[in-house]
């Protein structure tokens, strides 16, 4: 049910974002949302842990700044995976990872 929780948080910021700030994000359809929320889930778990201990130095040296670039770079990946998503930049991607992030810990699965 987690799994689930946070693709349907991560579509809303998809559609939020590309309502507010359409010039930064570019999203064909809601299925096309979904679809990138799915994709981004899986990378997050199979291919973001890998990245991690690659960039274990750099992480340690910059005191653990370099994953918002990591998470960035997901969004990239899943931008170019996915048909009709379209970012403008990778700051905008950046800033995004740290949105998700924010929203998937506020709202996500409730902690005792």
């Amino acid at each position: 049910m987690t799994f689930l929780r946070k693709v349907a948080l991560t579509t809303v910021v998809f559609l939020a974002w590309a309502a507010i700030f359409p010039h930064q994000l570019v999203i064909a359809s809601w299925q096309t949302a979904v679809l990138g929320a799915l994709v981004l889930g899986v990378l997050n778990g199979l291919v973001r842990p890998v990245i991690k201990l690659l960039s274990l130095p750099i992480t340690i040296l910059t005191l653990g700044l370099f994953l918002l670039v990591i998470n960035g770079a997901m969004l990239a990946l899943m931008a170019g995976l996915v048909d009709g998503i379209w970012f403008s930049s990778f700051g905008v991607q950046i800033v995004m990872a740290i949105v998700i992030s924010f929203v998937n810990a506020t709202f996500g699965e409730p902690r005792d």
